[in-house]
């Protein structure tokens, strides 16, 4: 890509952090474990999350949901955070159970932070891409968003693309869209993996970690009782408000062309390029644009 069309890209993305209606975190989330280490501040719009020797912590959403366009700001763990995750995620219950994962590897000071997506789909994974971030994650809140209808998932960071991952039940690859999911995070202890293969530790003087959370917004179906809020507009019919614009979305030319920039640049590791860990041949996903 041209470097003035890189440079208009670069731009553009960094003027596109949303700026929707932010939810209250007393009203959607429960704090479900770290004894305290987790905390709902400034009347709900700000909740962090601690780690030490100890414990980590975490929360999850109140409300179930089967599709919809998810939006949180975070900021990550700042100075040495190797041997930490945050994770900020999608999931299902059972042995089957369908996710849409964010997971940010922490590193060591000066080092880009691991930006670790996958998606499962009845009880399997391993559909993993990885990418470092453009900006300092640890220096101010950015926006992480998930889109997800039944047509394709998409991750974004400050209304930047970088990943799609369609529907291909055509082609036997399973997809989630059946299951209603919660949203979880949670700030852990992963010194054992999660920094160069599990080479650096986590430096426990730098201890407590905190990563923060704000500006919460779902443009979703709530699941409840068995059903969803959408009913059944599961196929965008024209004329309804809220859950249409979504419901079909995909990427425009324009966001297509921002994907591939972040995928050539910033994109370290992708499943569907893995051949030692896929002799035999990838997965029929991997062949599709």
């Amino acid at each position: 890509m041209a470097a003035t069309s890189s440079a208009s890209i670069l731009l553009f993305m960094l003027a596109a952090v949303a700026s929707s209606a932010a939810g209250n975190f007393y009203q959607d989330f429960d704090v479900t474990w770290g004894d305290g280490r987790g905390k709902i501040l400034n009347n709900g719009n700000l909740l962090t999350l601690s780690l030490d020797k100890s414990s980590g912590s975490g929360f999850q959403s109140r409300k179930e949901y089967l599709f919809g366009k998810i939006d949180m700001q975070l900021k990550l763990v700042p100075g040495n955070s190797a041997g930490t995750v945050t994770a900020y995620y999608l999931s299902s219950k059972g042995s089957t159970w369908d996710e849409i994962d964010f997971e940010f590897l922490g590193n060591l000071s000066g080092d880009p932070y691991i930006l670790h997506t996958n998606v499962f789909a009845q009880g399997k994974g391993n559909r993993e891409q990885q990418f470092y971030l453009w900006f300092d994650p640890t220096a101010d809140f950015h926006t992480y968003s998930i889109l997800w209808n039944p047509q394709r998932i998409i991750f974004s960071v400050d209304g930047t693309p970088i990943r799609e991952y369609k529907n291909l039940e055509s082609r036997g690859v399973p997809f989630p869209k059946s299951q209603p999911m919660r949203i979880y995070s949670s700030l852990w202890n992963a010194d054992d993996w999660a920094t160069r293969g599990g080479l650096v530790k986590t430096d426990w003087s730098k201890a407590p970690f905190t990563a923060s959370y704000r500006n919460f917004n779902a443009e979703a179906c709530v699941w409840s009782n068995g059903g969803s809020s959408c009913g059944n507009n599961n196929n965008n019919n024209k004329g309804s408000s809220g859950a249409a614009a979504w419901m079909s979305q995909q990427l425009d030319t324009t966001s297509q062309q921002r994907l591939k920039w972040v995928q050539k640049n910033y994109m370290i590791y992708d499943y569907c390029k893995d051949s030692r860990r896929f002799p035999q041949g990838f997965p029929p996903e991997c062949s599709v644009a």
